[in-house]
């Protein structure tokens, strides 16, 4: 491939969508609310008003827009195997002047986006200064004398379907094709070899990458639990431990966690996974809708994060200006639990939870508001597991919520002797 292959992308929406978005949002029509009912029924009458409000009345997209064309955005085209629409796909790359540096692809999740990567680039491409070389291989960036800690080139992709990559028209379009999608898109950048980052949808993507492309993939970082109880036959010494280990305090309040969830925060997935069509009609048609569809998960999700009203907009507004519409990001939902052609050869959301590594070395970030809190000894019985910390705060958007402790795990686990995968990455020596 040719430089011209990779192309500088600036976010430019045009004046009608925000003039259509304000029109839309000044006939919305709310429903009642039962007294009392705050959080139990779902986003507060009140909250979805205000936010509708500010959105219409106040928000600036055009100062959010601004803010995110200062990352170093790029588009480039890819195909996947068996489809035959080739994608324009979103990204931002920041390559670190730094000649050691490890590549590293960051894959958000729903209802996230590119967005949550802007709290992180910059110290893990160039984290002395927070300056960094962008795109296509400029010199510049910081200096080797500058800089004494870990590096990253860092790549972080819209997904299809989502932010400003192209939708996918076709059926099938599952979890082994995203996979395929990101791992194209490092060949693409020139990293032969490279680790991940990645959390929700990041985190099934980046094990099918692991999976798929183990040569290339030499080790994944996730900050979502998964995992089940260990087994006698298939991890005897994770079973005596979990076996003669009592539950701790942290650990009960895990459990109790990863109900409420199941029971009471899961709904969503059950539509998204069966029907995305009919729900699509309400999200694309009122931004009302998309608006009070991801804010319940935004404040449910987190450990009591301080959302702005300007954050949650922007956050927002993204899916709505979104190149594929507000519809097409739940449809990655249907695929990862349907079966097409094949279905021995997919690759699925449960068999990627079972997937004991094949030789590419895992970490994980633990949290106390992630969706599942799992004990150790559960989530080690994913594959072979050598960097793992527990944070006393967070949720299930870590990028956004923590992101120094993300910084600082990807750093230790990556870079640092003792981290586990430390110099994973064929020719590069890592950091002392």
């Amino acid at each position: 491939m040719t430089d011209t292959d990779i192309q500088p992308f600036t976010i430019s929406v045009p004046e009608s969508e925000l003039s259509d978005l304000k029109t839309r949002l000044s006939l919305a029509r709310f429903p009642d609310e039962i007294e009392g009912a705050e959080w139990d029924y779902g986003a507060p009458l009140a909250d979805v008003k205000r936010l509708t409000g500010h959105w219409k009345d106040k928000y600036d997209w055009r100062a959010a827009e601004s803010k995110l064309n200062a990352l170093p955005q790029y588009t480039t085209e890819i195909r996947c195997d068996g489809f035959p629409e080739t994608l324009r796909i979103h990204f931002i790359h920041s390559k670190s002047s730094r000649k050691n540096a490890i590549p590293l692809l960051f894959v958000h999740g729903w209802p996230g986006s590119f967005i949550e990567a802007t709290k992180i680039w910059k110290d893990l491409s160039c984290p002395s200064t927070g300056t960094s070389t962008s795109g296509g291989g400029t010199a510049g960036g910081v200096s080797d004398d500058e800089d004494d800690a870990p590096a990253f080139h860092f790549v972080a992709p819209s997904l299809p379907n989502y932010g400003f990559s192209d939708g996918v028209k076709a059926k099938g379009f599952g979890i082994s094709q995203y996979a395929e999608t990101c791992h194209k898109l490092m060949l693409r950048l020139g990293y032969g070899e490279y680790v991940t980052q990645g959390g929700d949808w990041g985190y099934y993507i980046t094990r099918a990458m692991s999976l798929l492309y183990p040569e290339h993939c030499k080790a994944t970082h996730v900050n979502m639990d998964q995992g089940n109880a260990p087994g006698w036959t298939s991890h005897p010494f994770l079973a005596l431990q979990h076996a003669v280990t009592p539950y701790t305090d942290a650990d009960k309040k895990g459990m109790a966690r990863t109900k409420w969830f199941t029971e009471q925060g899961s709904g969503y997935r059950a539509l998204q996974s069966t029907k995305p069509q009919t729900l699509g009609y309400a999200v694309a048609d009122s931004p009302v809708a998309l608006l009070a569809w991801i804010y319940e998960k935004l404040h449910d999700w987190t450990d009591s994060y301080p959302w702005t009203e300007d954050e949650v907009c922007t956050w927002v507004s993204i899916y709505w200006f979104s190149t594929a519409g507000p519809a097409a990001n739940m449809r990655i939902y249907y695929e990862a639990t349907h079966a097409w052609g094949d279905s021995s050869s997919k690759v699925t959301r449960q068999g990627l939870v079972g997937y004991i590594g094949g030789g590419v070395k895992l970490g994980l970030s633990h949290s106390p508001k992630e969706l599942r809190v799992l004990p150790s000894s559960w989530t080690r019985t994913q594959g072979d597991v050598v960097f793992e910390r527990t944070h006393d705060g967070g949720g299930h958007f870590f990028a956004w919520e923590k992101p120094r402790h993300l910084i600082e795990d990807v750093r230790d686990m990556f870079s640092r002797k003792g981290g586990g995968a430390y110099g994973v990455v064929k020719g590069l020596d890592g950091y002392d």
